[in-house]
């Protein structure tokens, strides 16, 4: 089991940047794929960014494509979602996730609000 806390969430003006992190705990973390999934009042969940721990293979929403950039720091065990560009339609409530090889994302964390408005 992965132990996860989100940090970094705001308000920030249309066009801004945040960066929020993760801090990660647990065994084995090299074996892990860390995603990002956000969600917005009144909607389900969604998929924003996933990448494998060791920092190969991102893969991120079509919607944050080209804004958004997740990486780690596997020295400070830290999952990064680097946002530029934001809109409205960014706010939501953010959350790390974690998934051990062949199984789907079991490990969440708290959340963090990120709320774009002017």
């Amino acid at each position: 089991q992965v132990q996860l806390v989100e940090s970094g969430g705001g308000l920030v003006q249309p066009g801004g940047s945040l960066r929020l992190s993760c801090a990660a705990s647990g065994r084995a973390l090299s074996t892990y794929t860390m995603g990002w999934f956000r969600q917005a009042p009144g909607k389900e969940r969604e998929f924003v960014a996933s990448l494998l721990w060791i920092g190969s293979f991102p893969n991120y929403a079509t919607s944050v494509k080209g804004r958004f950039t997740i990486s780690t720091d596997n020295a400070k065990n830290t999952v990064y979602l680097q946002m530029n560009g934001l809109k409205p339609e960014d706010t939501a409530v953010y959350y790390c996730a974690a998934r051990s090889p062949g199984m789907s994302f079991g490990s969440w964390g708290q959340g963090t609000q990120v709320t774009v408005s002017s």
